[in-house]
């Protein structure tokens, strides 16, 4: 395993954070810019009916296909379960597991 220095670590961690940032910034600027989109594009309808279709929302799909590209990227492939999230449900369980038992003891 590598060691690294206390300014690497300092380096690598604000290089992380900066991409962190950078992904809530695209986060922000697709709500935000989406959100007044279809305001714009509802209220140019006459009959808004013709407000529900594909066409509407491509701008935000495609650009929600990038953004969650973006934050796979930032937040690697373990976005939603992490490392270390399987160990924590296998003591989550075993604790329920034990809490149960002892309950009926």
């Amino acid at each position: 395993m590598e060691e690294y220095s206390q300014e690497e670590r300092y380096l690598r961690a604000k290089k992380r954070v900066e991409k962190i940032k950078g992904f809530y910034s695209h986060l922000v600027a697709y709500v935000i810019i989406n959100v007044a989109l279809l305001i714009l594009i509802f209220k140019g309808y006459n009959i808004k009916v013709n407000f529900w279709n594909l066409g509407t929302f491509s701008t935000a799909i495609g650009w929600g296909i990038g953004l969650a590209i973006h934050g796979m990227v930032v937040f690697g492939p373990n976005i939603f379960f992490g490392k270390d999230w399987e160990e924590r449900k296998l003591q989550e369980f075993m604790k329920e597991e034990e809490s149960k038992r002892n309950k009926w003891e």
